[in-house]
């Protein structure tokens, strides 16, 4: 039997407690914060239109608390940059199929980009970083019916599924209780979202400020949004997630979000978080741990989009395999 001395033990205790405290610290959200609420416009797709969360986003008057458009310039070297521009905000969609037995199922994709996770020490922000997003599928049954609503950062950090009233309970994982709520790395979520209350119902995003934390899910009234509940009111084009790779550039040349060449193939260009490459690279074998990426076929990105830092849970907790990500996390349908 391997030897470990106490004091190693001891260390490794206090890394894992740090990060635990690190992932699930929380920035404090007061009512008197400004806030602004997004909504998108109209768009040809009529499913992907009705479908497309509306997100609340607190603190709103700090720039990188709001949602930017993915866009690139060249800096005073000459080398091409990417950042987000968060006085044209954008959320990006694509819809993907997967056929089980029960059925076909359609993901509507959408996702969003913010400026930073600021560094910061106290509080302490491990997923401080640039050109971060976040993720969201709705999940729809044949009849076009949300069955499942899912959310993550586009590191493939924090993901958690909810379902709603039109999914079936014996599709629950085991321990699943709709009526209690669940907790998600510090944050609180539902465990059930009813859209049946609401004629035209309007899924609303709640967002911790700074670290751009899913930390609530509700259904509320599409006519609500934007409507005089909010500060402020932010009209939102709805773009297809194909654009994120035909960025202008200048001089009608386009350039990717992405970066197309090993080793960062696949990673979101400027995205590289060195707070979770020191403490995560070892456990997860993933020196671009935390780095948010393209979603995605991985043999075509080159790159799993994993939701499960154990190493040999890569492929099995990837989100593009929806099928296989949601019998990963005890999932039924």
């Amino acid at each position: 039997m391997l030897n470990v001395s106490k004091p190693f033990k001891n260390t490794i205790l206090l890394l894992f407690v740090f990060l635990l405290w690190a992932c699930g610290h929380q920035t404090i959200v007061t009512p008197e914060d400004v806030q602004a609420v997004y909504t998108v416009k109209h768009a040809g797709n009529s499913l992907v239109s009705r479908f497309a969360p509306a997100l609340l986003a607190y603190e709103h008057q700090n720039q990188q608390n709001r949602i930017g458009m993915p866009s690139a310039r060249y800096n005073t070297n000459g080398e091409e940059e990417i950042y987000m521009n968060v006085e044209k905000p954008a959320m990006y969609w694509m819809t993907h199929k997967f056929t089980i037995s029960k059925g076909t199922y359609t993901n509507l994709i959408y996702r969003i980009h913010f400026s930073e996770v600021p560094l910061s020490l106290t509080p302490f922000y491990l997923t401080a970083g640039k050109n971060v997003g976040l993720l969201f599928v709705v999940t729809l049954d044949e009849k076009n019916h949300p069955v499942l609503v899912t959310t993550s950062g586009t590191c493939g950090c924090y993901a958690v599924t909810i379902p709603t009233q039109y999914l079936d309970k014996r599709a629950y994982p085991k321990d699943w209780n709709a009526e209690k709520p669940r907790h998600v790395y510090g944050e609180t979520l539902p465990g059930l979202l009813n859209f049946a209350p609401f004629t035209k119902p309007k899924l609303l995003v709640y967002l911790r400020p700074d670290v751009h934390r899913v930390m609530d899910l509700k259904i509320v009234a599409a006519a609500q949004l934007p409507g005089a509940h909010f500060q402020n009111s932010v009209e939102t084009p709805l773009l297809p997630m194909a654009s994120l790779e035909k960025i202008p550039a200048g001089m009608g040349s386009t350039t990717s979000l992405y970066y197309n060449a090993w080793p960062y193939k696949g990673h979101v260009k400027g995205a590289f978080k060195s707070w979770e490459t020191l403490t995560m690279s070892l456990i997860s074998l993933d020196f671009f741990v935390g780095t948010d990426k393209i979603y995605g076929d991985a043999r075509v990105t080159g790159t799993h989009f994993y939701t499960s830092l154990k190493p040999w849970n890569r492929e099995a907790s990837d989100i593009w395999h929806f099928e296989r990500f949601l019998n990963f996390n005890g999932w039924k349908l």
